[in-house]
């Protein structure tokens, strides 16, 4: 098996090796027959990777192929990011053996998961911040039940429309079906 010198230059001397602890996304893939695997961490700024390591376990190829990724998409835009294919990957590394074609996929695969796990907490968080309610007042004596908006003062946490027994959520004030784990206003874990 011949490798390209670039191939073993990326695998003698890795760049971005780590791990973000506070990493905006997260992407982990791995193949079962060689047992490769490859956790890729990025930190995002302004739609653009300003950072990227990554973590792998596997032989010299996967080694080279996660360095060259993290090369190739740091400082790219997410869109930029997500082009970054198998054939570029190998293509950069001056070409790999066909036996360690796999690697590439694999390299390609982790870096798109981190950023579409980036992707999908963004969502998350602008849906959340959409639907933050504003805190209850202890001066307003009118609440309503979250699920039907009916009238529920002086019913001591009870909604007769929907037949609830109801709580008021300690995070934000409103009231939520009693037994749920999670406010169905903010979102707060009510286990805890």
């Amino acid at each position: 098996m011949i490798y390209s010198e670039k191939v073993m230059e990326h695998f003698q001397n890795p760049r971005n090796v780590g791990k973000i602890e506070d990493a905006d996304g997260i992407g982990q893939v791995g193949n079962p027959v060689c047992g490769d695997m490859m956790t890729f961490y990025i930190k995002v700024k302004d739609n653009r990777l300003v950072d990227v390591k990554f973590q792998t376990f596997g032989c010299g190829a996967a080694i080279a192929v996660s360095s060259m990724v993290s090369e190739m998409a740091k400082g790219k835009t997410l869109e930029e990011a997500l082009r970054i294919t198998n054939d570029l990957i190998a293509e950069e590394l001056g070409g790999l053996p066909k036996n360690k074609l796999h690697c590439s996929n694999l390299g390609a695969d982790a870096l798109h998961a981190a950023i579409m796990d980036y992707k999908k907490k963004q969502e998350i968080k602008e849906k959340k911040e959409l639907k933050e309610p504003e805190a209850v007042s202890e001066d307003d004596p009118t609440c309503f039940c979250p699920y039907c908006e009916g009238p529920i003062e002086g019913l001591e946490n009870f909604c007769t429309r929907c037949q609830i027994e109801l709580v008021k959520c300690s995070h934000c004030g409103h009231f939520t079906k009693k037994g749920e784990p999670t406010c169905i206003n903010c979102g707060a874990n009510l286990e805890e």
